[in-house]
């Protein structure tokens, strides 16, 4: 992340400051998701809307989280860690 930040152009005192603010939004954004399960479609409308204010299909990125949420839900965390393993 901090290559993109650099690439992007900012020097060493902004990638700091860069850096704390993408890791405040990321905790915000698990903090909002935490309920997602038992969050209506409104909810979870409004809480895409807060992170993504400008982007266009909403509805399909809900149902995509929905069904990965889903997938994964179905599947134990050692079945994504034992191909991981025998490498």
């Amino acid at each position: 992340m901090e290559l993109s930040i650099r690439e992007i152009g900012y020097g060493d005192q902004s990638i700091n400051k860069k850096m704390k603010d993408y890791i405040n939004t990321f905790h915000s954004m698990i903090s909002e998701v935490h309920y997602w399960n038992i969050s209506d479609r409104s909810k979870k409308i409004e809480i895409i809307k807060s992170f993504l204010d400008d982007y266009g299909n909403i509805e399909e990125l809900i149902d995509y989280f929905d069904e990965f949420n889903m997938i994964l839900s179905k599947n134990t965390l050692n079945s994504y860690l034992k191909s991981v393993s025998n490498q």
